[in-house]
Order: C-alpha cells, then structure tokens, then sequence
C-alpha cells in the first residue's frame, strides 16, 4: 500500500571506517533497484575482503519499500543487520544497500556493543551520502485515432505531462507518465474525452 507520493533514494555511494575496542568495521552504502545489484554488491565486497570475520547488511527496495531484508552473516542474530536496517528505516530511504564488513580485534564486544558498533557504522556511512526525493509516477500508454492528436495535448497541458509519441502504430500513440497524486484527476477528465483510451503499464 502507498502512503505518499514520493519516495527518497541515496543518489551517490559512501564509504567510512568505524572501530570499536579493536574491531573494525567497514561501512558501504549504495543506491540499488534490485536484488540482482544488492546480490552483485555483496559479491564484490567479498571479494575485495574474503578474510573478514562477517559481511552483515541490509537494504529496502521500490518505491513503496514493499522488499526489505537484514543479515547478521553469522554475528548472534538481531545484533547487526536490524542495527543496519533500522538506520535505513530512521532516514525513510529505499532502493539502499548497506552492507559492514567486519574484522574481529580479539575483544568481544557482546550484544549491546555489536548493536551500538553495527548501527553507529551505518549512520556515519548514510550521513556521508547525500539524497534525492523522487515522485511516483503511474505509466500509461495513451491511444487516439489520427487526427484527434490535439485532444491529447489539450489533456497534456492540462496535467502539465509530456507526451511521448510511439512510432510505427496503426494510431497516435504516446507514453505518458503521471504523478501519482493527479492519476484520479486524470481518469476523471478522461470520461470527456472518449475518442482516447489508455493502457496502464507500471508505476516507478
């Protein structure tokens, strides 16, 4: 279910060091759209680091942050990757990886500390990025027979939306994308309008 119309997102990569009674931790934040790139992340960083005592993370993903997973790679379960998750939650971001590699120092730190030491490294790495807010946006494909084009740009200008008319189609074509918060508005002054017809294909 959405609740708003807008969605925030990391717009560049950060990356910091955080260490705590000898441990270090090394912490990543990244933009991502899918599982493919969060699975494509994590493979690079164990890479880069396939001598670290644990690869813990977490991420949320679309724009109505329906996808969210944390993982403690072996840490005692909730110590690292709901730490992780909850700084990602505490900036209302989505389509955002964190991922924290850490190095064991000799010292356990127990559960508090491993909550404390997860969490601060990924709020110090999140605070290192800056943000941008997106609007959703609901696609369309908008039909009419030729010659009722100005119809469509009546409609256009209306909802201050640009048409992008489609090639090689049997009648004028275009796609439209709509905010989120005009699609009811819309619909609405589509019923005056019965030579056009629409075809919903996605939102983002």
């Amino acid at each position: 279910m959405l609740f708003d119309d807008s969605y925030k997102v990391l717009s560049e990569t950060a990356e910091i060091k955080y260490t705590s009674k000898g441990s270090k931790f090394l912490a990543y934040a990244f933009p991502v759209k899918s599982e493919e790139e969060v699975k494509q992340h994590l493979a690079t960083l164990r890479q880069k680091y396939p001598d670290a005592s644990h690869h813990c993370y977490a991420y949320i993903l679309h724009h109505d942050k329906s996808a969210s997973r944390s993982n403690d790679d072996g840490e005692p379960a909730g110590t690292a990757g709901k730490p992780i998750l909850r700084q990602i939650q505490k900036l209302e971001l989505t389509n955002t990886l964190v991922v924290v590699v850490r190095y064991f120092g000799g010292t356990l730190l127990g559960v508090p500390g491993l909550i404390e030491a997860y969490g601060e490294s990924a709020a110090e790495c999140l605070s290192n990025c800056k943000t941008e807010t997106h609007t959703i946006m609901e696609k369309y494909i908008i039909n009419c027979p030729f010659g009722d084009e100005k119809d469509v740009y009546r409609l256009a200008k209306q909802f201050n939306i640009h048409p992008s008319p489609m090639p090689e189609t049997s009648c004028f074509s275009a796609e439209i994308k709509i905010p989120l918060h005009k699609v009811a508005l819309f619909k609405a002054a589509l019923k005056d309008y019965y030579r056009i017809t629409t075809q919903y294909t996605g939102v983002e």
